[in-house]
């Protein structure tokens, strides 16, 4: 794995979802990700959902075969998946809320309502090699939550303060984006690893990238509909140099 400060995950959901419209062979994901992984990717991350509306299991089969750098398989935690997980052994897991009817992963995991349950489901994760890492938002309950269950990793969800940004309503994607500074400074502080993502931007990326206690962003959808326009690569290329640019 790259010993940048500060890693780039790619996601490629979006490039499935395209192909899938048409139920045709292309675009491929995997090539998506292998293009990724020469723009300076640090990972790829690829949710497998119930419904398989976008990653499907080939895909999972044929990225853990033809990439060279870590996997993050982002997944809901259902028996099901578990044993997915378990079967491929990526390099990272990361446990995100899933609804059938929503159109992306909306808000974080209720860690602390479901902490036994998800504590018994992340154990044999962990030792089977995953590195695994929930997806909450910056409520002080589940990242403590995250902790006591035994995952060495939080994701925060940055999906509210760029939608506020989006909206033009700076005031409070200031209030919003203090909070998930906050969140980061606690997770850190109990010894977790701390990451983020969901609706990263080139407009948005930088405050977090300046934020030394995380390690990890993790961006997909920005960068799928960018490469519309200028190219995956050239996209992962400047989202990259805004990263370093603001990391310093």
């Amino acid at each position: 794995m790259s010993q940048r400060p500060l890693r780039l995950g790619v996601n490629i959901d979006h490039v499935a979802t395209l192909r899938n419209a048409r139920g045709s062979a292309y675009p491929d994901p995997v090539r998506a990700a292998l293009v990724a992984q020469a723009a300076g990717a640090d990972g790829i991350t690829a949710h497998l959902r119930e419904d398989r509306r976008h990653i499907i299991d080939a895909d999972i089969e044929s990225l853990m075969a033809r990439i060279e750098i870590p996997l993050n398989f982002e997944m809901a935690a259902t028996d099901e998946m578990q044993a997915i997980a378990l079967r491929h052994r990526p390099h990272a897991v990361c446990l995100v809320p899933e609804k059938r009817e929503e159109r992306t992963t909306e808000g974080g995991l209720d860690a602390a309502a479901d902490d036994n349950r998800l504590t018994d489901f992340v154990a044999p994760l962990r030792e089977a090699g995953c590195r695994v890492s929930l997806f909450v938002g910056h409520d002080p309950r589940q990242i403590e939550a995250a902790r006591r269950i035994g995952a060495p990793v939080v994701e925060l969800h940055t999906g509210r303060y760029c939608d506020l940004v989006a909206q033009g309503a700076p005031e409070e994607a200031a209030l919003e984006l203090a909070a998930l500074m906050t969140g980061a400074r606690l997770a850190h502080s109990l010894g977790l690893e701390v990451h983020a993502g969901h609706g990263l931007s080139f407009a948005t990326v930088q405050p977090f990238a300046a934020t030394p206690e995380i390690r990890e962003l993790n961006i997909g959808h920005f960068l799928i509909s960018e490469s519309v326009f200028m190219g995956l690569g050239p996209a992962i290329t400047e989202m990259r140099r805004l990263m370093d640019e603001a990391r310093g």
